[in-house]
């Protein structure tokens, strides 16, 4: 059974170590900060200036003026503080962040992501995004694994306008989790009643796979 956004998100914050800073995408990314264990210490960044976010807020406890990168309402956590996209920019570009959490469109089996366009339809342009696939060391990445089409998002080669080269490390899906290795995707762990054969009949890349493939845990 595939799972829900949530619990991608489930799954990725089992990533998150203690004392980690981390920078959280807009999309499924954002649903991380509600599941990241109580007994840890994390802070995280958003790119629009805020270190210390907490999860989403309560129906009726929303403050409007703060919000995350997506423009979505959040909470903040004692000693969060606030400033401007120039500093908030100079913390990711000198790589003072831990872990990078990003939603995407297609990821290429060496690492390649493309996460900002689809072409003849209107954006704004790259955003943080450009400079967070730059800087960081340790890309997750946070998607669906086919489009609504049923066609693979887990490509050899990207189709879409690249947004980073190189730099995924590893991908949570709604069928499994992947690793990027020198030799390209490394199946890890397959979603609860998944097979092995699903996930390799969704993925147009070639899958790496040693032994038995065990279920993802949260």
């Amino acid at each position: 059974m595939a799972l829900s956004k949530e619990d991608i998100a489930k799954r990725i914050a089992k990533e998150v170590k203690d004392r980690y800073f981390v920078n959280l995408g807009i999309g499924i990314p954002t649903l991380v900060a509600n599941y990241v264990r109580e007994d840890i210490a994390v802070e995280f960044q958003s790119e629009n200036g805020v270190l210390g976010m907490g999860p989403f807020p309560f129906e009726g406890e929303e403050d409007a003026d703060i919000i995350n990168a997506g423009k979505q309402t959040i909470t903040t956590l004692p000693g969060a503080s606030f400033f401007d996209s120039a500093f908030s920019f100079g913390m990711i570009r000198s790589q003072k962040v831990d872990l990078t959490i990003l939603g995407a469109m297609e990821v290429s089996e060496n690492g390649d992501i493309a996460n900002w366009k689809i072409p003849e339809k209107m954006v704004k342009g790259m955003g943080g995004a450009m400079d967070l696939v730059a800087s960081a060391e340790n890309i997750i990445v946070a998607m669906m694994h086919v489009n609504k089409a049923g066609e693979s998002k887990i490509l050899k080669k990207c189709t879409l306008p690249l947004t980073g080269v190189g730099c995924v490390k590893k991908i949570v899906t709604e069928l499994a989790v992947l690793e990027v290795t020198e030799k390209g995707f490394k199946l890890l762990e397959r979603a609860p009643g998944v097979s092995v054969e699903h996930i390799i009949a969704s993925t147009e890349a070639e899958l790496i796979i040693e032994g038995e493939i065990p279920e993802m845990s949260f």
